[in-house]
């Protein structure tokens, strides 16, 4: 069958054999700068317009799922993240982190931080190993923490090193400021790209969640709070010198985007250079974004759902200056894990994204066109709650579900 995602027709002349070429050429025509310069141009303009297109191309065929349960009888696992010798770590929101080994065997990791918050929707949330870790040795982790005098929790990125199985070295690069009161929507996740910055994604956080002009929580259209927003950093919690000055600020800080309810799922196209990330809405109105520097994702302003008491967010889902999402549900599918599949184990299915559904049980494969989701089809149905989904470095799916907490690995054939 033919892939709905077109291949990136500039690619070839964005490369780096066209532009030597240039160079080579230029060296023995006249106005060799001239030419050189208005080639030049043209590449960097057919570069700048395919920037909306899908790079890879996608092997024909439809994959046949196969399904391996190689994590079982645990807590509700939260995060997964892979060490370059392929161990898997991962989260417990209880509080605990493991090792399951490609050996099959599960070790326990001990020293993590004290002081997590596991009521509510708090605890120890997503885990991610530095994509230098092979150099640097660094592991970071986010997670709800108490703090001596304060009412509520504050969301803590914390980074260490192993030496065995026991942690070491721990550093609190980032925290929020103030603490969220109501102890639910904390987001989180964690993701580095390719220039090695690290993105932070936090709920709303705050003390109610009603939306509207008139909510009570306005964290999320605060750029001065760390709630409700994706953070973006160096991987040692310094402010990168590009990062935005947002509305009502003089000087940049940690906040890339803002306008966020609750994002559960965010991860990396390293292909096309993207950030994807799904958020819970209230009663309908889960998002799928495109994160971008500076942008207005909305929240409590406008949504496409409806308050629990039935009451609209907004009379119109959209609005000038907000960002409309690319995606949403309703009724709420209550979206958490999120992963690109970059694989060709996964044939046709190359660089669609998926979404964990806790609500329905299913995991949500969208199909691209460049940026457009053009189709949204079931999988795994029936699977268990979908707390988190990875794609690991054997180019196969994981997918960690709830009740048990159960980690299961997914390959194409």
């Amino acid at each position: 069958m033919k892939s709905p995602v077109k291949p990136l027709t500039g690619l070839f002349i964005c490369g780096i054999e066209p532009l030597y070429l240039l160079v080579r050429k230029s060296k023995h025509m006249k106005s060799s700068i001239t030419i050189s310069f208005l080639a030049l141009l043209s590449w960097l303009s057919a570069c700048q317009s395919s920037s909306s297109k899908n790079t890879e191309v996608p092997l024909a065929g439809e994959p046949t799922l196969k399904t391996t349960v190689i994590v079982n009888n645990r807590e509700i696992i939260w995060g997964m993240d892979f060490l370059p010798n392929g161990d898997l770590l991962f989260t417990e929101k209880k509080g605990t982190i493991a090792r399951y080994s490609t050996n099959g065997t599960i070790q326990e990791i001990s020293g993590v931080p004290a002081g997590i918050v596991s009521n509510g929707q708090g605890g120890l949330l997503d885990i991610k190993v530095h994509p230098n870790y092979a150099t640097n040795g660094w592991i970071y982790i986010s997670y709800a923490a108490s703090e001596s005098g304060v009412n509520g929790a504050v969301l803590k990125l914390t980074r260490f090193k192993l030496n065995g199985n026991t942690i070491t070295n721990t550093e609190t690069i980032f925290q929020t400021k103030t603490p969220n009161t109501w102890y639910g929507h904390y987001g989180s996740r964690i993701i580095f790209d390719k220039a090695g910055l690290l993105y932070l994604s936090i709920g709303e956080g705050g003390s109610t969640s009603y939306g509207g002009v008139g909510s009570g929580n306005m964290n999320a259209q605060d750029t001065k709070s760390d709630w409700g927003k994706v953070h973006r950093m160096t991987d040692d919690g310094k402010v990168p010198s590009d990062n935005p000055v947002l509305p009502g600020n003089t000087t940049a800080t940690t906040v890339f985007s803002y306008g966020h309810r609750n994002p559960q799922g965010m991860t990396y196209d390293p292909v096309n250079n993207r950030i994807w990330e799904n958020e819970h809405g209230p009663m309908g109105g889960d998002e799928i974004n495109l994160v971008e520097k500076g942008k207005n994702y909305g929240w409590p302003l406008v949504s496409y759902g409806k308050n629990y008491d039935g009451v609209a967010v907004s009379s119109n889902p959209t609005s000038n200056g907000i960002t409309d999402p690319l995606k949403y549900w309703v009724p709420s599918i209550a979206p958490s894990g999120m992963a690109v599949i970059t694989s060709d184990k996964f044939k046709s299915w190359k660089s669609n994204v998926l979404t964990g559904s806790l609500k329905f049980n299913y995991v949500s494969r969208a199909v691209l066109q460049g940026t457009t989701i053009t189709k949204d089809e079931k999988i795994l149905e029936g699977i268990g709650r979908v707390r988190n989904v990875k794609q690991g470095p054997d180019g196969a799916i994981y997918v960690a579900v709830e009740g048990p907490g159960r980690i299961i690995r997914v390959t194409g054939e």
